[in-house]
């Protein structure tokens, strides 16, 4: 098995981030997102990842400064969670999972959380996979995420969502709103450039929100505060390809 490194302030500018990696398009929310790790590793943020040019690697960090609307103090929340390629079921996966678990119980925290999708949702974790490997589903919301928990004290205070996701619906009832964060080197120029001639073109109203702060993350109508996409006030997806002319009338039939 190849090896894991850790990303911090003194390595992120010559290491990769795993994702866009060579994606031109994507150049300033690839810099964005190394902007974004840079201050979070001063939150207590882990980036971890194969000592390859691969997409194998996991991210977690403090729950409290988690950029998702959820309340689980003392706990781990882990955030991408990738293992893909010619490394899937060579145990890659729990390797990582078993250093975020070790984090946990170094640092005296009650254990790990993380936000996946009751099916299979964009940029978002195995959920079927993580309750294979102990965690337990705690909540779910009317949109379809589940809040999915390994405890390492039993007797801990179960995690759960904030009230702003629970209805699966945000404020803005007229068109398409997008929020996004620079979480996702992918997020900043579809939610900003393609969302814009796919509105357009269908004469859509649009809105982006671009979440900048812990605080503003934390208070989203959706737990997917990398990207969703909401069609009059209603959670459509967290399929950035949606953004794309040529792939939101096929995006939005499907979930219909």
């Amino acid at each position: 098995m190849e090896e894991f490194i850790q990303l911090h302030k003194d390595n992120i500018v010559s290491e990769h981030i795993c994702c866009a990696i060579s994606d031109k398009k994507c150049a300033s929310g690839y810099q964005a997102k190394k902007d974004w790790l840079t201050k979070e590793f001063d939150n207590g943020y882990v980036f971890r990842r194969i000592d390859q040019r691969a997409k194998v690697f996991v991210e977690y960090g403090p729950a409290e400064n988690a950029w998702i609307p959820i309340s689980a103090p003392n706990f781990l929340n882990i955030k991408c969670f990738w293992v893909s390629g010619k490394y899937k079921k060579k145990g890659y996966g729990k390797a990582l999972l078993k250093t975020a678990v070790e984090d946990a119980k170094k640092q005296g925290k009650d254990g790990l959380v993380t936000v996946s999708g009751t099916k299979k949702f964009h940029f978002m974790s195995d959920t079927k996979w993580l309750l294979k490997q102990g965690f337990e589903e705690v909540e779910r919301t009317l949109s379809g995420f589940s809040l999915l928990v390994k405890k390492v004290h039993p007797k801990a205070v179960t995690p759960k969502f904030n009230a702003y996701v629970k209805s699966g619906e945000c404020p803005d009832k007229n068109g398409i709103v997008v929020y996004y964060s620079n979480r996702c080197p992918f997020a900043e120029f579809h939610a900003k450039d393609s969302i814009a001639e796919t509105a357009r073109k269908r004469k859509l109203p649009s809105k982006v929100i671009k979440l900048r702060t812990i605080e503003e993350a934390q208070q989203a109508p959706s737990p997917a505060t990398i990207f969703s996409l909401f069609l009059n006030g209603k959670f459509m997806t967290t399929d950035i390809s949606a953004c794309m002319d040529s792939r939101f009338d096929q995006v939005i039939e499907r979930i219909k």
